[in-house]
């Protein structure tokens, strides 16, 4: 019988895996213990893998606060400031302004004036029992002021406080049918208090409206009537102030107050649609005199070009729209409005009288829009206030408007797009003064115009280069509390430096930043943990910090409650008082105290340089000469004439129609 033998002896073959320990391997866990887990299964290695992981992350952190808690250390500490005066205000304050020698407080129910001196209550108004949420003052001279004030249901209402007493002159939005009612959602009131701005909206659409101020007739009023205040006073007797009724009976007595003038009545902009059209001469005609750049309507692009463009883009981009859920354009509901003075760029006819000191225009600009719109107040009131309005003036930007500014003086105007660019536009002469981008990725969450330390007057005589030229300073405050400092001098390459990064620590998130404008560079800054501090930017360092007494705290550090008087130099704070409650904190609701912060001893800090000597005209180059003779000529009467240039467009375009409509009948016949 045939047997079978293997020629070679059956080998063990070798392990498949590598890592498996070896029984010959001794002193494996002496010679490498870490490899001890690389003989456990899968799941076992990506847990351990895991919980390393977050060890190392943890290592991580604690190791950089570990860096920066020495960094602080070794950092020189700001001087702290405490409060040179307080006073308690009953019930919750929730806004705080200043106008002359009165501090308004708005409460939870009503308004209260005190005194800046003394810090005394004056008088209180609390005759609707609302909450004011918002107040705006403005100080119109002979102990008169005029105050704008929120309410927590969105009316706004106009007082005149004149000796010491509140008068209730109108509710501006308010209307018979509640389910009409708009609700306010920003009020700014013009330097001087000659016009207001009131932003509306309703749960379909928004608006701005822009009323004119009779101060002048008030003011007359008070001093006709001296017994105004008397009799209308809602102060300490508080029962005479129950009803609206008990308020306009007494206002008749004495004579009536007249009401604001609503002049402008701004809708945001439309989306824009196909054109109706033929020819370029037909939409030449349809522009105003002086109009150079429009909205945008005026176009000849058809509707079917335009859903043609649009269903070449939805092809193109369709996973990326899919994505993100990219919806039709919608009608902005939101706007940032501010009040200019005359310039250059706002040009108004030479039959309407023009005051330096008083706003000629608005410029307002809506959310998600290119586009910066500035309309002229002082308009004869021919159009009525419900129709569409068209601006004066369109400033189109590269990339969709996030956050604007204007300076103290309102020459400058600085435009910050959601692309990072920052555009200072000098108003004055009307053409950009810097163009500044931030390269980070980040987005500008405010812009805040400084006092530049080395500026000399705007009355300089040498818009070029030298070294009497102004230095814009703009404080730039990003979304993820990061903020820049942007230098742009009337000539040279403007430069940006970044102050502080991203906090690490979220308590250090800035919340608020304001300008000092007493000195110079001198910005403001309130973070969520409750420190106030004042940063000197030319350092760039804290110099100070607000401290107020232990027993209190700041009431809402992510908004606090403060107020700067610019005419006293100092800081007006809300800090609310801390109560023990079963071993945790809690702030008392009955009464907040407003804690004040003088300014004048910390001038020493910010020492402004003496202002240069001015140059002769005989001791500039030519180059300077040149600029000096173009900035007069431009802001002469004759130096520019577009409007008329642009009405001999307009009569050529005419007559070109006219010749074309001539030529089509030749042709018939």
């Amino acid at each position: 019988m045939a047997a079978n033998f293997r020629r070679h002896p059956l080998e063990i073959p070798p392990p498949s895996e590598k890592d498996w320990i070896r029984d010959d391997e001794e002193d494996f866990f002496l010679q490498d213990p870490d490899r001890k887990h690389d003989g456990l299964p899968q799941p076992v290695k990506m847990i351990n893998k895991l919980v390393m992981q977050v060890f190392e992350s943890a290592m991580e952190i604690i190791e950089r606060r570990k860096v920066l808690q020495e960094a602080q250390n070794v950092k020189v500490q700001p001087t702290k400031c405490f409060p040179t005066a307080e006073f308690q205000v009953t019930g919750r304050a929730n806004c705080l302004a200043v106008s002359g020698k009165y501090i308004f407080v708005g409460l939870s129910e009503g308004l209260a004036a005190f005194n800046t001196c003394d810090c005394k209550d004056v008088c209180a108004w609390d005759a609707v029992k609302s909450e004011i949420c918002a107040i705006h003052a403005s100080d119109l001279g002979n102990e008169c002021h005029v105050l704008l004030a929120v309410d927590e249901m969105g009316l706004v209402r106009l007082f005149c406080f004149h000796k010491e007493s509140f008068l209730l002159i109108k509710v501006l939005n308010e209307v018979g049918d509640i389910s009409k009612r708009s609700t306010c959602v920003e009020v700014v009131l013009s330097p001087g208090g000659d016009y207001a701005g009131v932003l509306l909206q309703d749960s379909t659409k928004a608006w701005l409206e822009i009323y004119q101020l009779p101060k002048d007739s008030w003011l007359m009023e008070m001093e006709k009537n001296p017994r105004t205040t008397t009799e209308l006073a809602c102060s300490e007797m508080r029962p005479s102030c129950t009803s609206v009724e008990s308020f306009v009976s007494a206002n008749q007595a004495v004579g009536e107050l007249n009401p604001p003038v609503l002049l402008l009545t701004v809708k945001p902009p439309k989306p824009i649609t196909g054109s109706s059209f033929e020819n370029p001469l037909d939409a030449l005609k349809k522009v105003d005199d002086g109009s150079m750049l429009g909205l945008g309507y005026n176009h000849l692009v058809k509707d079917f070009q335009w859903e043609l463009q649009e269903a070449i883009f939805c092809s193109t981009y369709r996973e990326y729209l899919e994505a993100k859920g990219v919806n039709k354009e919608e009608i902005p509901r939101h706007a940032t409005f501010h009040f200019l003075l005359p310039s250059q760029v706002l040009q108004v006819g030479s039959d309407m009288k023009v005051q330096p000191d008083v706003p000629a225009g608005i410029g307002v600009h809506w959310d998600g829009n290119h586009n910066f719109c500035l309309y002229l107040l002082n308009h004869p009131l021919k159009e009525q206030v419900d129709s569409d309005l068209k601006p004066d003036v369109v400033w189109p930007c590269a990339a969709q408007i996030a956050c604007s500014a204007v300076s103290s003086c309102s020459r400058y105007l600085a435009l910050a797009g959601e692309d990072a660019t920052i555009t200072i536009w000098d108003k004055h002469l009307g053409y950009p003064l810097s163009v500044t981008a931030i390269l980070e990725e980040r987005f500008i969450r405010s812009i805040h115009f400084l006092q530049s330390s080395s500026a000399a007057s705007d009355d300089t005589p040498c818009p070029g280069t030298g070294p009497v030229c102004l230095i814009v300073q703009l404080l730039v405050l990003c979304t993820d509390s990061s903020y820049y400092l942007l230098k742009a001098p009337r000539a040279g390459k403007s430069s940006i430096t970044l102050l502080a990064d991203r906090p690490e620590d979220p308590n250090l998130t800035v919340s608020e930043v304001v300008p000092i404008l007493a000195f110079p560079s001198a910005v403001l800054i309130f973070f969520w943990n409750g420190t106030v501090s004042l940063m000197n930017t030319d350092t760039p360092q804290i110099v100070y910090c607000f401290s107020i007494p232990p027993s209190h705290a700041v009431a809402s550090p992510w908004k606090p409650v403060f107020t700067v008087d610019t005419v006293n130099s100092c800081l007006l704070l809300r800090g609310d008082e801390q109560q023990q409650d079963n071993g945790l904190a809690q702030s008392k609701a009955s009464h907040s105290t407003i804690f004040l912060f003088d300014f004048n001893p910390l001038k020493k800090a910010f020492s402004k340089e003496p202002d240069l000597p001015l140059k002769s005209l005989q001791n500039l180059s030519w180059i300077e000469r040149c600029n000096i003779f173009l900035h007069n000529r431009y802001q002469s009467p004759l130096g520019l004439e577009e409007p008329e240039y642009w009405s001999r467009l307009k009569a050529q375009a005419a007559a070109m129609d006219k010749e074309r409509q001539k030529v089509k009948g030749r042709k018939k016949q």
